[in-house]
């Protein structure tokens, strides 16, 4: 009974001791995340401090260094971008107006070949057409001796009459008027035979109709041909023409030829097509467009004016050849816009803002423009808010507040340093 006591004695404190180790856990659970709070708001009241601190600091405390490039209002001349293909001012079919074989093709009825108005592209047996004229000229010889013959006799029933002594005048039978007629009839329809087969005797000399190019024959040596038969597609070199389609928003800066008489809008054409670098070749072809189409596109509502280019080829003027369904890209010389500033495409920012540099303070301005044209490098503004004279950011800012100091890096390499510039720059 006594060692069981003991033992009793001895394991109450251990029992007594359980609760308190639970109640000391369940509050060390409870603190941990009350801490992990209490620093996370100590941390952020921290950072909060320090950014209020830099925040406080700003625009006046932060220099920002920029490019800038001085502004003048002056007159622009719109140019307006435009792209098509070149194609022939004409281009046939070549057909022959009479049959025949083939007999021989010349060099200049080649792919490619040039010729001029006039020359002998194809050639076709004459024989036939020969024999064919020299029957009409036969004809011709018989017809008019007969008429010689009728002639002859109606003078002579004319003469009869008068030596038989008859008073009245004689009827068109007795002077045999009618078979006069006839003759003169069928000599007059022998002249005109003999004309036909003299013109398709040379038609079987089939001649270049303008001065122009080869695009592909179809025919060979020997090759029996009908009228009409295609012998080849020929296109004229004395100009080629481009259609160029023009938007809506285009033409209000636009005076376009429409009618008769109005005068041509000056164009420069460049190849379209990059070279091996990636460029785009700088041959340059001068251009003018002569009319419009005068219809809107029904599917993009554009219109399309024609350029033309003379001497496409460069025949006469050694000039770069403009080859025919090259694609060419079109510098339209628009109206001139009057008092305007033109700011530089890559100083525009999004929603149409510009950064300027007050000269006096060398300050940041955020100014809002309103665009009234814009190209690939410039965009124009008509806006009070930028004066003659001032001060464009050209340089890309990632972080530019209004009001920002400013410290000017010089541009030597640019044109567009200027006096006032260099003045800014030394205050």
């Amino acid at each position: 009974m006594t060692g069981s006591s003991d033992s009793d004695e001895q394991a109450a404190p251990t029992q007594a001791s359980h609760p308190k180790r639970g109640v000391l856990a369940l509050a060390l659970r409870a603190a941990m995340p009350i801490g992990l709070l209490a620093i996370g708001w100590f941390s952020f009241k921290k950072l909060s401090e320090k950014t209020d601190h830099a925040t406080s600091e700003t625009p006046e405390a932060q220099v920002v260094r920029t490019q800038v490039t001085e502004l003048r209002v002056e007159d622009y001349t719109v140019s307006i971008v435009s792209q098509g293909l070149a194609r022939p001012h004409h281009e046939v079919t070549l057909t022959p107006q009479v049959p025949g074989n083939i007999v021989r093709i010349h060099p200049k009825f080649e792919d490619g070949a040039f010729f001029s108005a006039g020359d002998v592209l194809v050639e076709l047996d004459a024989a036939d057409y020969e024999t064919a004229v020299v029957a009409a000229e036969a004809q011709v010889a018989r017809n008019k001796a007969a008429l010689a013959q009728e002639e002859a006799r109606s003078k002579q029933a004319k003469l009869n009459w008068e030596d038989l002594g008859y008073k009245e005048k004689p009827s068109e039978l007795v002077l045999r008027l009618p078979q006069l007629q006839e003759a003169k009839a069928s000599f007059k329809s022998a002249e005109v035979l003999l004309e036909q087969a003299r013109r398709d005797l040379g038609r079987t000399m089939i001649r270049a109709p303008f001065d122009g190019r080869v695009r592909q024959r179809t025919v060979g040596l020997g090759q029996s041909v009908g009228a009409g038969t295609s012998l080849g597609v020929v296109f004229s070199v004395d100009y080629a023409e481009v259609r160029l389609p023009i938007s809506g928003r285009q033409l209000r800066n636009l005076s376009l030829p429409e009618i008769a008489g109005d005068a041509p809008v000056d164009v420069q054409l460049r190849d379209a097509i990059a070279d091996e670098e990636g460029g785009v070749a700088e041959t340059v072809w001068n251009a003018k467009i002569i009319r419009t189409e005068g219809t809107l596109d029904r599917d993009s509502l554009e219109l399309f004016a024609i350029a033309q280019v003379h001497d496409p080829f460069g025949l006469k003027s050694g000039n770069p050849p403009l080859r025919i369904g090259q694609p060419v890209e079109a510098s339209i010389s628009g109206k001139v816009l009057k008092n305007v500033v033109a700011l530089p495409r890559a100083a525009v920012w999004q929603l149409d803002q510009v950064h300027l540099v007050e000269g006096e303070s060398l300050t940041l301005k955020i100014v809002t423009i309103v665009p009234i044209w814009k190209d690939e490098e410039r965009v124009i503004v008509r806006d009070i808010e930028i004066p003659d004279g001032a001060l464009l950011a050209t340089t890309r800012l990632v972080h530019a507040p209004d009001g920002a100091k400013v410290e000017i890096i010089p541009d030597m390499g640019s044109s567009l340093v200027g006096e006032p510039l260099i003045d800014a720059m030394k205050r």
